[in-house]
């Protein structure tokens, strides 16, 4: 017999993924794949409360090509589509912004994102614009020659009870996780990026 429990949480389940996925997709939240055998960590932290809760992701996963390549295919941000579940369209007005089109729930959603930092093989940090102010960074660190570990860590704020217990229940995370298992495996079935941007950007200022 499923217990009040589970039916709450499968309750909250339905709603996070369409609250939650207008919050995450700025990632980078970043389309079924197939399962991907990768080393994927992942660190959450929830403080207990009602209200407002900070949250933040921080999940990783060991991508089998060279760091340049791996840094290179994600600075292709109109390529997001191709491995970020509910994204339809992301358009790059300029060095540093972005406009993002989803399908959040069964409904047309649009915001714009803000680089603050870009370094070549190594980081690139951005803000969402739609008032919640998602921060999110991901980062590259060579393992091998033909090995990258890519980290991606966000932070957002959980509100009310609903998105805090959908949260809780590891619902975020799980679609950070399943948008960073499809980056790998579409760089590695291709072997090579798309294309490349190595400018530099600081305090959100093309260098």
């Amino acid at each position: 017999m499923v217990s009040s429990i589970d039916k709450a949480l499968a309750r909250v389940e339905k709603k996070q993924s369409h609250k939650l996925r207008n919050t995450l997709l700025v990632l980078g939240g970043v389309g079924g794949a197939a399962a991907v055998a990768a080393k994927t960590r992942v660190h959450e932290k929830l403080p207990v409360g009602t209200g407002t809760a900070a949250r933040t992701i921080d999940v990783s996963n060991d991508v089998d090509v060279p760091v340049s390549v791996a840094y290179n295919q994600w600075t292709q941000f109109e390529d997001f589509p191709l491995f970020m579940e509910g994204v339809e369209h992301v358009q790059q007005l300029d060095d540093t912004r972005l406009h993002w089109v989803a399908n959040v729930g069964g409904k047309k959603a649009e915001w714009n994102a803000k680089i603050l930092e870009q370094h070549p093989d190594r980081q690139i940090t951005w803000v969402s614009e739609d008032g919640k102010k998602t921060r999110g960074t991901v980062t590259f660190e060579p393992l091998a020659e033909n090995k990258t570990r890519v980290r991606l860590s966000m932070s957002y704020q959980a509100q009310g009870p609903v998105e805090q217990l959908g949260s809780a229940a590891g619902l975020d995370s799980r679609r950070v996780r399943g948008d960073l298992e499809r980056f790998k495996e579409l760089i590695e079935s291709r072997g090579t990026e798309s294309g490349a941007w190595r400018g530099e950007v600081e305090a959100g200022q093309k260098k």
